[in-house]
């Protein structure tokens, strides 16, 4: 009987398509929004959690460590101070220093950020546990005038080896000065990890310090990477140049050394530094945004409910165009829970397809749009199975789609064959 219940549930489910249609239409908007807010939360979690995962130190000038965090590693903001060049150079010396990644932003390309730094990028920068930088095209830059892009990069702007990149200075999509003298031509292409170096383009410390300068005195004749660089640390007199950076990244040879080697950091003389542990700085981001993120589920939970009312409205209304071929039924034999039962069902049924077309609906617009998101919100989403926590929602909605068929149904159960096959006037 089951079956045949079943079979009359999704007869009827066909039969009236409009309305039914508008039901799981209506569900399937609400479940692609939540769905698409607990994606997006997930997958922004962890990718952040993955760009950090082999930095034991990041260290900037005086600053909160949710901002240092962001304009350092995720590309967000930028930096209120530089460092002297010489702090970096005591500071990575120290013997707890296993590795170190000096960082100089400011400038941008096409909206994309651009990162002076050293060969300690490609060889220390570690994410997702450990996974490390590699090449998919080309090389490492070695020369001041060559660039290395990341994966988005390449892909959204259409770069191959040997293009030429002019490097603009400001944030964002706006620009102050566009150093039209000084191209960098490609040199290597990253392959795609996830993280926002595929949204950057990493030169090095002499190219990117060299296009502040007068390149057009001619004193840029000689390589800074090979024989150059050395002349620009020191003076005649053997002084440290004011070479300054924006951050650097530390790599320690023990991660219990990171709380002493942090408050060393903060405690520096020389100038006002802050160091900060990324997996900490994390858990205070998320601090701030979590109730950002609460008010986001709360609001897709509450469309949900209002899509499943829509059912429940659809499903009442059309009980008394139904009351007759509910009598039929019963005078047939089916019992008042079969009737139950049918309503049940289709209430399930049409829960199901929303459900599905939601799912569908949220595929297509993360295929179709994760490069706009990339670009716009720093955040890259990828299709993948779904998590337990995704899993918990769907079945959630289906439970509350099965509840509110109970309504509907608990009507129809009430109503006795006499009712149905008389004549109202």
């Amino acid at each position: 009987m089951s079956m045949a219940i079943a079979s009359l549930a999704w007869k009827s489910f066909r039969n009236r398509r409009f309305a039914t249609g508008l039901a799981v239409a209506s569900i399937s908007l609400s479940v692609t929004l939540l769905l698409g807010v607990e994606t997006m939360r997930e997958q922004a979690r962890t990718g952040f959690l993955n760009t950090v995962s082999g930095i034991d130190l990041v260290v900037g000038s005086r600053t909160g460590s949710t901002h240092l965090l962001l304009y350092s590693v995720f590309g967000v903001g930028s930096p209120g101070n530089n460092i002297d060049w010489s702090s970096y150079e005591e500071i990575r010396q120290l013997p707890q220093v296993d590795w170190s990644i000096p960082l100089s932003m400011g400038d941008t390309h096409a909206g994309f950020r651009v990162l002076g730094t050293d060969r300690g990028f490609l060889e220390h920068y570690r994410f997702a546990r450990e996974r490390r930088l590699t090449l998919r095209d080309g090389a490492w830059f070695d020369h001041a005038d060559e660039v290395v892009i990341g994966a988005e990069v390449a892909e959204i702007l259409k770069y191959r080896l040997g293009d030429d990149v002019v490097v603009a200075h400001g944030a964002g999509d706006e620009s102050f000065i566009t150093h039209d003298d000084r191209p960098f031509r490609v040199a290597g292409i990253l392959e795609k990890s996830g993280t926002p170096v595929d949204r950057s383009l990493l030169v090095s410390l002499d190219g990117f310090d060299g296009m502040h300068e007068d390149w057009k005195t001619g004193e840029d004749d000689h390589d800074p990477l090979h024989g150059g660089h050395e002349d620009r640390k020191r003076d005649h007199d053997g002084h440290e140049s004011d070479r300054e950076i924006s951050a650097f990244m530390l790599g320690l040879k023990s991660r219990a050394a990171a709380i002493s080697m942090q408050r060393q950091i903060n405690r520096y003389q020389a100038e006002p530094l802050s160091a900060i542990l990324p997996g900490v700085a994390l858990l205070e981001l998320w601090e701030i945004v979590g109730l950002v993120e609460m008010t986001l589920l709360a609001i897709s939970a509450f469309v949900v409910i209002i899509g499943l009312f829509s059912m429940l409205i659809i499903l009442t209304a059309s009980i008394d165009e139904r009351r007759r071929e509910m009598a039929i039924l019963r005078s047939v034999g089916a019992r008042p829970g079969h009737i139950f039962a049918l309503i049940l069902s289709e209430a399930f049924f049409i829960t199901l397809a929303g459900i599905a077309l939601g799912c569908l609906l949220l595929s297509a617009i993360i295929l179709l749009g994760q490069d706009w998101m990339a670009q716009q919100l720093g955040v890259f989403i990828t299709l993948g199975l779904f998590t337990a926590n995704q899993l918990l929602i769907l079945a959630l909605v289906v439970l509350l789609g099965c509840l509110v068929g109970l309504v509907p149904g608990v009507r129809v159960y009430r109503y006795a064959l006499i009712d149905g096959l008389s004549v109202r006037v």
